[in-house]
């Protein structure tokens, strides 16, 4: 069965589809950004005859109206939006999204004499040689303009001046291809279809798609949606960009939306900054109890999965829904108290966060549990917990859409307490502490995530740097303090070990930089002793410890044994074992904690 219809359209064509919402361009998912010399190449090649590649569009199936009629489906385009933009830029003059979500156009000169294309410029306006704008031209009366240009420039060759007219103003009898998908196509096969297609591979995530969909409706405001969405991923990571909203979007600014973004024009938080796939994603599980985003695109169409029918009802509801699942994810309070939770789990930075996935599953839990009325201190206990249990367990590594789908359809249906004890039972048993998880510790790669929850309830539980009186964690972490080995690189390097062995996780900790310098590349009974004697002397240059006792405490908040202080390189490895399992115990009482 042919999945997708090619045909050749007048560039004309193309561009009043898109003009009458035929073709639907989502303007800020994908802001435009060629720079102004490939719209001018683009130009050149339409005047000299080249080819300029296909366009894929994908027909929105067609939806049963109240009335019982059928309503047709737009196009959707999935692939050549750049060119598309690019010719309604040049061509009809209309004004473009830049990369810095500006309003601005793009103008495109030519040199009749020449035959030449330019980006209009200072030096250009003052050329009489040159028409400063296509746009006005091609979309203008040839006779008049060459009159004007005959006028300015009587010397010319006017039989070259007007065949010359008379191919710019032909650009949009040009023909473009375009590739038509079948409207009863799913997503998965539409991502391979284009990838196949398009020559770099570039891979389309169904937040693409489910964006393309929003972007193209306006019965429902979804293009206004659609702006929400991604003005607020933007004003997460630069609040600065409020004002561009302010100037260069004032319809926008006039929306309900507008208000409830207010609060991100000075916020500075960075631990969470979710794109456009991780909002759709939560407002999308939370809203409406399913985990595979392709559905939200069949139920934007008006779906019926009983059916197999489109129904307009259907489409409706599912923006409405939509709709309060964004207002519930960009809601201040909702934000700022999912980030409080966060931090109270001792994730107080986003270098502690490695998995984007896990943390929008949080706030999938957060808001269906606030939704289903759960007590706020339940919720936050909840939260945390299954915050780090997805961490621990790798719940939501890879592809997370069949997990989200799962666990919300539990969640929905099930006490939380009661999946989650089932859960711990099954994954996180005496075996996961006292085995699975120390040979997890074996690693040497900084960013593993068992690490990462290591460090976090070092957080938690106020711990403080290694051979550190006062200087906590938490201080080190946020304000860029270095993790420093226990025994040092260069000693255990002048030993023969390699990096794998040297840079083991259970070899890291957090120290002061200052201390570090004093630890120097000597051998951990080495430097134990000068900590000692300078203890009973009162010296305390290396460390502020000051007795033993408090040596004791910082060794056990650090997870380090107690048998280092008389340690050299024949004791690495009974080191790196023993170290593993106290930072195993000690994730395991944190967790128990949460």
């Amino acid at each position: 069965m042919q999945k997708y219809a090619v045909n050749q359209q007048l560039i004309e064509t193309l561009l009043a589809w898109v003009n009458s919402g035929e073709i639907a361009i989502p303007e800020i998912q994908r802001p435009f950004v060629w720079d102004s010399s490939k719209v001018r190449d683009l130009m050149d090649s339409l005047y000299q005859g080249y080819p300029i590649g296909y366009v894929i569009a994908w027909r929105n199936p067609n939806v049963r109206l109240k009335d019982g009629s059928l309503s047709e489906g737009k196009k959707i385009l999935i692939d050549g939006q750049q060119r598309v933009t690019a010719l309604t830029a040049a061509i009809l003059g209309q004004y473009v999204i830049n990369k810095t979500y500006e309003r601005v156009k793009i103008k495109i000169a030519f040199h009749p004499i020449d035959e030449r294309f330019e980006v209009q410029n200072p030096a250009i306006l003052k050329d009489r040689t040159w028409l400063p704008d296509i746009s006005q031209a091609i979309n203008g009366d040839l006779f008049e303009i060459a009159d004007q240009y005959f006028e300015l420039n009587p010397d010319v060759d006017k039989k070259q001046v007007r065949n010359a007219f008379s191919n710019l103003m032909n650009i949009p009898k040009k023909q473009i291809g375009i590739i038509e998908l079948a409207a009863d196509l799913d997503i998965e096969t539409v991502t391979e279809i284009f990838i196949r297609i398009n020559s770099k591979g570039v891979v389309l995530s169904q937040a693409d798609f489910a964006m393309s969909k929003i972007a193209s409706n306006t019965e429902y405001n979804g293009n206004e949606l659609r702006k929400a969405i991604d003005y607020f991923c933007h004003l997460c990571i630069a609040p600065d960009f409020f004002k561009h909203i302010v100037d260069n979007d004032r319809e926008f600014a006039k929306s309900d939306y507008f208000q409830k973004l207010q609060w991100l024009k000075t916020e500075n938080e960075d631990l969470y900054d979710p794109d456009y796939n991780d909002l759709i994603r939560v407002a999308f599980t939370s809203q409406f109890n399913r985990g595979r985003l392709s559905d939200l695109v069949s139920l934007l169409s008006g779906r019926n999965f009983e059916t197999r029918t489109y129904e307009e009802d259907i489409a409706e509801q599912s923006f409405a829904t939509l709709k309060t699942g964004v207002n519930s994810f960009i809601n201040e309070t909702n934000f700022k108290r999912f980030l409080m939770i966060i931090k109270s789990a001792g994730f107080i930075s986003p270098k502690l966060i490695r998995s984007q996935n896990a943390i929008n599953f949080a706030y999938i839990v957060y808001l269906k549990l606030k939704e289903l009325g759960v007590n706020s201190v339940a919720i936050e206990r909840f939260v945390r917990r299954w915050f780090v249990y997805s961490i621990l367990t790798g719940r939501y590594s890879g592809s997370p859409e069949s997990a989200f789908d799962f666990d919300i359809k539990q969640i929905s249906h099930k006490p939380i307490d009661e999946i989650l004890g089932e859960r711990e039972e099954a994954e996180l048993s005496d075996a996961f502490w006292s085995a699975s998880l120390p040979q997890s510790l074996d690693t040497s790669v900084a960013s593993s995530p068992y690490f990462h929850v290591f460090l976090a309830s070092q957080v938690k539980a106020n711990d403080r740097g290694f051979l550190s009186k006062d200087i906590l964690v938490s201080d080190l972490i946020s304000l860029r303090g270095d993790i420093h080995h226990l025994f040092p690189k260069d000693y255990l390097k002048k030993n023969g070990l390699d990096r794998s062995k040297y840079n083991q996780i259970a070899n890291y900790v957090y120290m002061q930089s200052e201390i570090n310098i004093k630890v120097g590349n000597k051998p951990p009974k080495d430097y134990f002793e000068v900590v000692t004697t300078q203890m009973l002397n009162g010296n305390q240059l290396v460390s502020g410890l000051s007795n033993e006792q408090q040596l004791l405490d910082n060794l056990k908040m650090n997870c380090v044994p107690t048998e280092i202080q008389h340690m050299s390189i024949d004791d690495y490895n009974d080191f790196l074992t023993l170290r593993r399992k106290l930072m195993a115990t000690k994730i395991k009482e944190y967790y128990h904690a949460l």
